[in-house]
């Protein structure tokens, strides 16, 4: 299948100084597991609504497609920072400035190891003793905030949860993530939680341009 703009063989560019744009980071948007297309009319609305991070992230495309797919859309986030989800080797190949790894995928130390210091690489934290193992992560997803069909097997941790992860490992970022929309947001920075992941929040809204621009206004007001 062949993707909007075709696809070529050499990456697009990095995102500037990705160390501190992950600093200044404040909304996450995760894609949805669609049809390519669909991945990249999201990942476009969120670039003009003001997203900061974009993960690609999707359980069932084909690895060739989704490597395709990867480049697509390094090509279009020239100044958001390209997060890829699992696949390090993806993230590589595309050019994206990071990995986001979960507890079943490659080790950090092994993919520090193989990476170096080309790729900034998150992990997936829901306790403070699992964040702390993995403090040499760049940032944390820690969650479920909220209650979310995507992850029905894993236990709330709520707003306190995550910042009590956040606090204990200060100054990694730690997004919190799972649940969020613009009807709880005010939960989260209302103790001080100012750093989301969205999937639903945006790919689901009937405008989600206008989604990401209310959402990073609520984390930034």
């Amino acid at each position: 299948m062949r993707l909007r703009h075709g696809a070529e063989s050499v990456p697009g560019k990095a995102a500037p100084d990705p160390e501190l744009r992950l600093q200044e980071a404040r909304l996450y948007v995760i894609t949805p597991d669609a049809e390519p297309e669909r991945i990249i009319e999201v990942a476009a609305a969120a670039v003009r609504g003001g997203a900061d991070v974009l993960q690609l992230r999707h359980k069932t495309l084909p690895r060739g497609l989704l490597l395709e797919l990867a480049r697509e859309l390094r090509r279009l986030l020239r100044d958001q920072l390209f997060i890829v989800n699992d696949h390090l080797d993806i993230a590589l190949l595309s050019g994206a400035d990071g990995v986001h790894l979960g507890p079943d995928d490659i080790s950090l130390e092994a993919a520090r190891t193989i990476a170096g210091p080309r790729l900034l690489i998150g992990v997936s934290a829901s306790t403070v003793d699992a964040a702390r193992g993995a403090f040499g992560a760049d940032y944390f997803g820690s969650g479920p905030a909220f209650a979310t069909p995507i992850k029905t097997n894993k236990k709330v941790i709520g707003p306190r949860g995550i910042a009590d992860i956040s606090s204990a490992v200060q100054p990694k970022p730690v997004f919190a993530v799972g649940g969020i929309d613009e009807r709880n947001v005010a939960e989260l920075t209302s103790i001080g939680i100012r750093r989301v992941c969205v999937i639903r929040a945006v790919a689901e809204a009937a405008d989600p341009e206008q989604a990401v621009r209310r959402l990073r206004g609520m984390l930034t007001s």
